[in-house]
């Protein structure tokens, strides 16, 4: 195939949304937004995000029988998808759509950054996981497959594992990094390209997000996953995520990172 907000003392704008101006972390959204606004907009985003994924994948195995064009179908449509929700849904909650950036930014915030509070991720994860099956039985709905069939495609190898935890890590670095160094403008394209390019380089095709990996184990389609596998991804994610932040924290060093980064 890629997508909080900063204490409620410090309004800025998301990680993985458009920002004009640097940013002081990862995700930050207007203290001004009320919390069940962010939480519908989690959900929803989430939703979009899964029915992209699980709808594209449905069709393209009707259009072909060729695997490859099925993940070029796949990774495409949820390129674009991803830019889009991203680009709308950002300045709302920060468009995390994705727990392990939501974990990643409660940490941030502990450690004295800026970030969600213990309250705001106690509403977004339950909202993601949420958004996340409801995306699946939509794109079900959608196709006349059957609204709630788990998946019978195994993906419990070793391998594979070791994809999700390099995409997430690669995902925390590249939304993180770009907070560090005030290039939150680019995010949606960032974001949506790096989950693009993550589909074809890693064997696991990057579902790189634990409400994701949840959703798709209620669809018996090109996209699902056993929910036998779901606990070994989602154990390598959030395991990717701490990869993440400690290569953040060595290569985005306070106080050096200016002075490192050229023009943009």
């Amino acid at each position: 195939m890629s997508a909080t907000e900063a204490a409620s003392a410090r309004p800025a704008d998301s990680p993985v949304a458009a920002a004009a101006d640097p940013q002081p972390a990862p995700g930050a959204t207007p203290p001004r937004v009320p919390l069940v606004a962010r939480a519908a907009a989690e959900l929803v985003g989430t939703a979009a995000l899964v029915a992209v994924v699980v709808g594209s994948g449905i069709q393209a195995t009707v259009l072909t029988q060729d695997v490859g064009l099925q993940l070029l179908a796949n990774s495409l449509a949820t390129v674009f998808g991803l830019g889009v929700l991203i680009v709308l849904l950002g300045p709302v909650s920060g468009a995390h759509f994705n727990p392990a950036v939501t974990l990643a930014e409660w940490w941030t915030a502990r450690r004295g950054g800026a970030g969600v509070t213990t309250r705001e991720a106690a509403v977004y994860l339950p909202a993601q996981i949420a958004g996340a099956i409801a995306g699946a039985i939509l794109a079900d709905a959608m196709f006349g497959e059957p609204l709630v069939k788990w998946s019978t495609h195994e993906r419990s190898a070793s391998n594979l594992l070791l994809a999700e935890v390099v995409a997430t890590a690669g995902l925390i670095l590249l939304i993180f990094g770009l907070a560090r160094t005030d290039r939150l403008r680019f995010a949606p394209v960032a974001v949506a390209s790096y989950i693009g390019a993550a589909y074809w380089f890693t064997s696991s095709t990057s579902f790189a997000n634990p409400a994701v990996t949840i959703g798709r184990a209620f669809t018996d389609t090109f996209a699902g996953i056993a929910p036998a596998s779901v606990p070994g991804f989602v154990g390598a994610q959030l395991a990717g995520a701490v990869v993440g932040l400690a290569l953040v924290a060595l290569i985005f060093m306070p106080g050096r990172t200016a002075q490192a980064q050229p023009a943009a």
